[in-house]
């Protein structure tokens, strides 16, 4: 395995190549990001790179204890964190492949290790038909899937919200009510002081209000997809088609 720190070697971006599925959805606002993140969002197919964090999570925290239940349940298959904590060692991998269905993957599976047994947060990131957002699809087996929408801010960090959420099992296919659904913020920047990446991720529902967040630092390497390949476990249990 090909593991390099960030500003090792140039980064992917520069060339239209090396176009990932966050340069195609951002276009030109990609360029405004800070360059690490560049680097870090150009992860891909094309590319051939992986990456992956390590880090600690200052804090994971919940909302009101009525939100617990739910997160207990979304835990069962690697949908959000169902336990509280601090200063929490964390592993976030994005590795690129090709789903069952022939399309550009990222995974974004999150480990974090608390007391008992670690625990897993699982994405999976697909371009839209549209090539206008990103899909989110949650979870071992796919059953939730989020629109998502990419923006540079001013300051170069990179901002990621959460749009209509769906419920799929077999032959349901359903939007998520505001009742019951979570809107997602997640902040992400690049330390130069520190040289680490930091994340801030938010999950509030409109009518009960905050559900779920965490906020942290890591590092990144980066790896030849062709040479480590994707490990077992680290894609879904259940591949969904519905875009």
């Amino acid at each position: 395995m090909d593991a390099t720190t960030p500003g090792n070697v140039p980064s992917p971006s520069a060339s239209p190549a090396h176009a990932s599925i966050f340069r195609t959805v951002m276009g030109a606002d990609f360029d405004r990001l800070h360059p690490e993140l560049r680097r870090r969002f150009s992860v891909g197919l094309a590319s051939g790179q992986a990456c992956t964090g390590r880090g600690v999570m200052d804090r994971i925290w919940h909302g009101r204890g009525l939100v617990k239940p739910f997160l207990a349940l979304g835990g069962t298959r690697n949908i959000l964190v169902p336990r509280e904590g601090r200063h929490v060692p964390f592993t976030i991998e994005n590795v690129p492949y090709a789903d069952g269905f022939g399309r550009e993957t990222v995974t974004f599976v999150r480990t974090f290790d608390l007391p008992g047994r670690p625990r897993r947060f699982d994405a999976q990131m697909v371009l839209a038909p549209e090539g206008d957002r990103v899909l989110d699809y949650l979870g071992t087996h796919q059953h939730l899937a989020s629109d998502l929408h990419f923006r540079a801010e001013p300051d170069g960090s990179l901002l990621i919200r959460s749009g209509e959420h769906r419920f799929r099992e077999g032959p349901v296919d359903v939007r998520v009510p505001g009742l019951i659904g979570g809107d997602a913020e997640v902040r992400e920047r690049f330390d130069e002081r520190t040289g680490r990446f930091r994340i801030q991720v938010r999950v509030v529902n409109r009518h009960l209000g905050p559900l779920f967040g965490y906020e942290g630092s890591f590092t990144a390497t980066f790896q030849d997809v062709r040479v480590c390949g994707v490990r077992p476990g680290l894609r879904p249990v259940r591949e969904e088609a519905r875009a």
